[in-house]
């Protein structure tokens, strides 16, 4: 009887010991699929797309409000995103409530973006809000988009 219970204690605890093991991955994940997107913000707020096409897989697909269809592969967005190299001019943006769901390989990131302007006088303005969906595949130990899609938060509607 207690070599039975020493049995279920063992297994119990290497049980624990596993799933907090993956709590610890996916939190290391959440933090590398978090920094990804953010680096690549960084670089479209200073004109550079590089980031964001740099981290795209080569089959991506992407939506936004401005396409009238989906957008496929890394030639079509490089193509896409050329005409903005070097006319974004972004002072701050803050990336609200990321969030990370994991199904193996595969990461989806969420969050809400506000970019600000920079005012004459100083101050900031915000300028645009996006929803914003990447969903990434690690390949090769990297984190790589292969969907990305962006709407408007809140957007006037006509009527």
């Amino acid at each position: 009887m207690a070599h039975r219970r020493l049995i279920l204690i063992v297994l119990l605890t290497a049980v624990c010991m596993g799933s907090g093991a993956a709590a610890t991955v996916d939190q290391s994940s959440d933090s590398e699929v978090i920094a990804t997107e953010r680096k690549a913000l960084e670089r479209w707020g200073k004109g550079d797309p590089g980031g964001f096409l740099e981290i795209y897989a080569d089959d991506v697909t992407y939506f936004d409000p401005l396409q009238d269809r989906r957008v496929d592969g890394r030639p079509a967005m490089t193509a896409l995103l050329a005409p903005f190299r070097g006319k974004i001019k972004i002072h701050r943006f803050e990336m609200l409530k990321p969030k990370v769901q994991h199904y193996g390989d595969i990461a989806v990131l969420t969050y809400n973006l506000v970019n600000y302007e920079l005012q004459q006088d100083g101050t900031e303005r915000p300028t645009t809000r996006w929803n914003s969906t990447a969903v990434f595949r690690r390949v090769d130990g990297q984190w790589r988009t292969i969907h990305s899609h962006w709407s408007y938060t809140k957007p006037e509607l006509k009527q």
